[in-house]
């Protein structure tokens, strides 16, 4: 059975399940409960020999056996697996954190016999790792369409992670670490690119390697509870870890502690949540002066992270991240983040920790994107690429290059969606095997429209700000074509620049009236 059956006989039961309800990623989330029961009991009725390294101690008890569950309908169902549910969340390891908290939320038996059912007819174990993850990965995607429940902010266009990742060059024995891994994207391509790397040199992996690969190499952190959860399911269908062992992934707040130093990382690839604002929701009890009553209500508290490595206080989480990602780093380290355009421009606590960055980083590269690419609408994105160097007096950063892919850049998700083939002259550009060979395309008499420019440190301190929000190509008509989502977006993310907020406005206007 293909991989593209596969993925439509498993998405077809969630039109089932939305007439029942069931949201798409409520579904997916009972997928992974369903389709990790099914393959443990598969791999229970195989040969010890053949069984998955270190899952020949992993046992169910009697109280939840696949063949049972299948067995039954109605309401003696639904109560067997809930049950299910239940004692797995109290089991050690990775059984534990998949079904942590888990409920069961196919409440119609017959809709929940179904998608039993369909689990059941495909031979998980017969299918080889990267199948089992492409048909998971094509799910997860579908759930990120979902806009509405807000699905797609843990989703990073895998066109663009693959080209990071081409970038960084990660190699086999380098420990490589997400901080906010969502469903595991960029672990999961950085794992593929070693392999494919391999495979084209013609070369094989040690048992040491292959070990290391599978327990020692790939790490993250993910705060949000479904989503933790589906990246766990993700990583063991790719390969890594294993169903009995630990967990790589921590489900926590990567900003709450500093890195030890067992937790510092070769390179870190991330692309951490959309959003200037770190809070938390919390109760809160209200007395009305007048009446005395008391009533409950849901408030928004801002975070504030006081931590002794981080060079600035500041309550825009993006900016946190900033510096979390170089607290993560060893010295050598690279790291490749996706940030939104209010990092390379924000003044304050934004200024000092973009000085800190030229000053003892290599911040070598930044890639400006186009909007149309992410499912949140109208996001401004970079990647930025830097290497954290030893303590010195010396400026770290000599040169910034940046390569404009935004400026006359237009997409959509569905008519014109990002594709590798679009960021290959980026990669060219960008040298990855040696970055002493870059060439600029730009040049002020013969080519004003070269999109790959380098910027001296000294012309960069100049920059008011410190800014690093830099466009030299002239825009043939920016605001074309934006949507009202798409320009309301572009006014918050520079609030503090009201006189382009009211050009945006007035150009839309003309375009209007021109119609």
């Amino acid at each position: 059975m293909s991989e593209s059956t596969i993925s439509t006989k498993v998405w077809n039961i969630a039109g089932i399940l939305n007439d029942a309800g069931v949201s798409n990623q409520d579904y997916l989330e009972q997928i992974t409960f369903l389709l990790f029961m099914k393959m443990v009991d598969e791999n229970s009725k195989v040969p010890e020999y053949v069984r998955w390294q270190n899952t020949n101690a992993l046992q169910f008890p009697d109280t939840c056996q696949w063949d049972t569950l299948k067995s039954l309908s109605g309401d003696e169902l639904r109560a067997y697996y809930e049950n299910m549910l239940s004692i797995l969340s109290k089991q050690h390891g990775m059984i534990g954190e998949i079904y942590r908290n888990a409920q069961n939320k196919i409440q119609t038996p017959l809709h929940l016999r179904k998608v039993i059912l369909m689990i059941d007819s495909i031979n998980w174990g017969s299918l080889e790792a990267d199948v089992k993850g492409e048909v998971y990965e094509s799910l997860l995607e579908k759930i990120a369409q979902d806009t509405k429940s807000g699905a797609g902010q843990y989703f990073t266009p895998r066109a663009l992670i693959k080209t990071i990742v081409k970038c960084v060059n990660p190699t086999v024995g380098k420990k490589i670490t997400d901080p906010c891994c969502g469903s595991g994207g960029f672990l999961l391509s950085a794992k593929d690119y070693i392999e494919q790397q391999a495979k084209k040199q013609k070369r094989s992996f040690t048992g040491e390697q292959v070990r290391k690969l599978q327990f020692g190499t790939f790490y993250g952190t993910e705060i949000v509870p479904g989503t933790y959860r589906l990246c766990l399911m993700n990583l063991l269908l790719h390969g890594i870890g294993t169903f009995g062992g630990q967990s790589p992934i921590n489900w926590a707040d990567s900003l709450a502690t500093v890195p030890g130093a067992e937790q510092l990382t070769d390179f870190v690839l991330t692309n951490p949540p959309f959003g200037k604002k770190s809070s938390t929701t919390v109760e809160k009890e209200i007395v009305d002066k007048e009446t005395g009553e008391k009533t409950i209500k849901l408030i928004k508290e801002r975070e504030v992270y006081s931590r002794p490595d981080f060079i600035a206080t500041t309550t825009n989480k993006q900016l946190n991240f900033v510096q979390h990602i170089k607290s993560l780093l060893k010295v050598g380290g690279t790291a490749a983040v996706v940030l939104p355009d209010n990092v390379l421009f924000e003044g304050g606590a934004g200024e000092t920790i973009r000085k800190n960055l030229l000053d003892t980083c290599d911040l070598h590269t930044i890639l400006r994107l186009p909007t149309g690419i992410f499912y949140a609408q109208g996001v401004k994105a970079n990647v930025l690429f830097f290497e954290r160097k030893p303590a010195s007096e010396q400026k770290q950063t000599k040169e910034v290059w940046i390569y404009d892919y935004r400026t006359n850049i237009k997409h959509t998700l569905k008519q014109n969606p990002l594709s590798e083939n679009d960021l290959v002259d980026f990669v060219n550009c960008y040298q990855p095997e040696d970055r002493r060979k870059r060439i600029e395309t730009y040049n002020a008499e013969s080519n004003p429209e070269g999109r790959w420019r380098k910027f001296s440190y000294d012309e960069i301190i100049a920059r008011d700000k410190t800014s690093l929000d830099i466009t030299w190509i002239k825009s043939g008509s920016d605001n074309e074509d934006l949507s009202l989502a798409e320009l309301l977006s572009n006014i918050q993310s520079k609030s503090d620049n009201i006189a382009a907020a009211v050009a945006q406005l007035q150009a839309l206007l003309a375009n209007i009236e021109e119609d």
